[in-house]
């Protein structure tokens, strides 16, 4: 079998801890994590096929990939290891969890999906590589990877990106979007077993918050960590965040950590809960990563419960998304500003936010009920929201069919004319 280039850092006698990449990056993309965690663990990078100049032999789906890191890893005689993946590289550490849980100490999850968006979205991409090469997905790179902000002010690790995936093979990148395309474990996330970090960027348009609130709710021992002010590639975006939210994971849910002062296995102590504080200054490497300002660290909503009133805004502009809600806020006045405290406390707070079903749910029994009291308007930004949450057109489409069973067939096909707008807006790209 094919295996995966790779590198190591860190103490030898350390316990492993492997990084994977995302599509279209390089080991390089946790440059700057590396220096704290090889502290404490032999950090184990690795590219995927046809990356950063690695062999380009290409994997069509991640229980390939998958396989393939292990036979790397069984040739260095790496049994046991903690696992800590980005994207496709977080897809990769699922599958190992799942179908090799006797390996896994531990897991984090980076900008991670059961489900990355849809199997046509995956394969048309792979449609536009095939027919024009990799240089429209490489310049369109940066906005998806980073928030608008960073990418103006960082043009250096914006050049670093496109090249980046300018120079990975198209053949092993197309393969890649295929894995990704069959790539769904939502019936299958209560079997994993281990102690997992779902780390998400708070502005992150590929695989946000909502995808990491599913694996949160599917995984039985899983903590979520949203990093504000990141997107899609957040441990570039915010360093030093990421950096502290993965020692903090590593070193209390993965025992026994090693003391590099010591050269010794010890037991870490109990988590002390992070403060905001700079983070400190990392020497420069030889990756444009290594040049971004140190951030701050910030501490996961998740560490503790939060008034049922924030939690609700934050889930409602999640769904709906920031002018829907700002709008709706705007308009409330002394006569229905306390309706829209109402509702964001109790129907966004309460029971949207609840952990027994995913948004995906949440969203298919909203269309339905609002189908069936006929509150078209609310249909259509719903139907909007259900795109956000995960649903595809194809779903609407049979939630609405079903509608139409129990609702009656006026209600549905009023339904359909509202939705069928909606999701021709939402997705007909843009020239």
């Amino acid at each position: 079998m094919n295996t995966l280039q790779y590198r190591f850092d860190g103490p030898e006698d350390a316990p492993v801890l492997i990084l994977g990449p995302s599509l279209g990056t390089t080991w390089h993309m946790w440059d700057r994590q590396v220096p704290e965690l090889a502290k404490q663990w032999r950090v184990f990078r690795f590219d995927l096929p046809g990356h950063g100049g690695a062999p380009a032999h290409p994997a069509g789906s991640v229980t390939e990939l998958a396989a393939r890191l292990l036979a790397t890893l069984d040739g260095l005689g790496v049994q046991r290891f903690g696992y800590a993946g980005c994207a496709l590289g977080g897809a990769i550490g699922v599958e190992l969890a799942l179908r090799r849980p006797d390996r896994v100490a531990s897991l984090a999850l980076v900008a991670t999906s059961p489900r990355f968006g849809t199997a046509d979205e995956f394969r048309q991409r792979g449609v536009i590589v095939r027919t024009n090469g990799l240089d429209p997905i490489a310049r369109t790179s940066p906005e998806r990877w980073f928030t608008a902000g960073f990418a103006a002010a960082q043009p250096a690790i914006t050049k670093w990106a496109v090249q980046m995936v300018r120079t990975t093979d198209p053949g092993c990148y197309i393969a890649a979007c295929e894995a990704l395309a069959g790539f769904d474990v939502r019936p299958e996330l209560g079997r994993i077993g281990v102690p997992t970090l779902v780390l998400v960027g708070s502005d992150d348009q590929v695989t946000g918050p909502a995808e990491a609130r599913t694996l949160v709710a599917g995984i039985p021992d899983a903590r979520l960590a949203v990093v504000p002010g990141a997107s899609h590639l957040v441990p570039v975006e915010q360093p030093a965040a990421v950096s502290d939210l993965l020692v903090r994971h590593f070193s209390t849910a993965w025992q026994p950590a090693y003391d590099s002062t010591t050269g010794q296995m010890a037991i870490p102590a109990p988590p002390v809960k992070p403060v905001l504080a700079a983070a400190p200054h990392i020497a420069p490497q030889a990756s444009p990563i290594a040049e971004i300002a140190p951030a701050v660290v910030v501490p996961p909503q998740a560490f503790g419960r939060p008034d049922p009133y924030d939690a609700g805004l934050k889930v409602r502009r999640e769904v709906l998304g920031d002018a829907h809600v700002d709008r709706a806020l705007a308009q409330a006045d002394g006569f229905s500003g306390d309706f829209q405290e109402f509702i964001t406390r109790y129907a966004w707070g309460e029971i949207w936010d609840r952990p027994g079903l995913d948004r995906r749910s949440r969203s298919c029994v909203t269309l339905t009920a609002l189908v069936a009291g006929g509150h078209l308007e609310e249909l259509a930004f719903h139907t909007r929201a259900a795109l956000r949450n995960g649903l595809t057109p194809v779903e609407i489409k049979e939630v609405l069919l079903q509608a139409a069973v129990y609702c009656g067939v006026p209600a549905a096909n009023s339904a359909f004319r509202v939705a069928q707008q909606v999701i021709r807006e939402e997705t007909t790209p843009e020239d």
